[in-house]
C-alpha cells in the first residue's frame, strides 16, 4: 500500500512566514556587523584608537594611539614624567613621533610588562611606531630609516650547565 503525504496549505504558509522572518533577522544582523549607516550607505568608523604591540628584550608593551589628542602619554596609568623620570627614557618614547612631526597631535596610552626601564621604553617606541604605520603607510620610510620598526632580537643568553654564566667558564687550574 502506498501512502502519500499531502501537506496542509496552512502549515506551508506558516513555514514560509518563519523563513521570511529568519531571513529578515539575518539581514539585520549582517547590517549591524558591517556598521552600515542606512541613510548615507557608508561604513562608520567606530575605532577611535589604533592598537599595536611592541617588544624589546623581555618587555612587552600594549600601545593604543588615539588620533584625537594633544601629546599626552600615559604608561601603566601614570604620566610619562612619573613613570620614566629620566629625560633619556622620555625621548626614547617620543622619538617616533618626533621623526614624523606628530608630537602634539596624538595621545598615547601604554601598558608595559616585564624587563627593565630601558627595555620598556624601547618596547613602547616599537609599539608606537607600528601604530603610526597603520595610521599612514607613508611613515614607513622615515621610521624604518631610524630603525624603529625592527624588533630588536637581542635577548640575554641562557646559562649553560658546567659554566658560571652563559659563556663564563670556571677558572682553569693546571693542577
Amino acid at each position: 500500500i502506498k501512502r502519500c503525504f499531502k501537506p496542509d496549505k496552512k502549515t506551508n504558509k506558516k513555514e514560509e512566514e518563519n523563513k521570511k522572518e529568519n531571513k529578515e533577522l539575518k539581514e539585520e544582523k549582517e547590517a549591524k556587523k558591517e556598521n552600515i549607516d542606512e541613510e548615507k550607505g557608508l561604513k562608520k568608523n567606530k575605532k577611535e584608537y589604533i592598537y599595536a604591540v611592541g617588544r624589546r628584550k623581555t618587555s612587552s608593551a600594549q600601545v593604543k594611539l588615539y588620533k584625537k589628542g594633544s601629546g599626552e602619554v600615559t604608561i601603566n596609568q601614570k604620566d610619562i614624567k612619573d613613570y620614566f623620570p629620566t629625560e633619556k627614557l622620555q625621548e626614547i618614547v617620543y622619538s617616533p613621533l618626533k621623526v614624523i612631526g606628530q608630537v602634539d597631535k596624538l595621545k598615547i596610552w601604554a601598558k608595559v610588562v616585564g624587563g627593565g626601564k630601558t627595555g620598556q621604553a624601547e618596547a613602547i617606541r616599537h609599539g608606537v611606531s607600528r601604530a603610526l604605520l597603520e595610521i599612514n603607510p607613508n611613515f614607513k620610510k622615515p621610521l624604518r630609516k631610524h630603525g624603529y620598526l625592527t624588533r630588536d632580537p637581542r635577548v640575554k643568553e641562557r646559562k649553560k650547565p658546567g659554566l658560571k654564566r652563559a659563556r663564563r667558564a670556571p677558572q682553569w687550574s693546571k693542577r
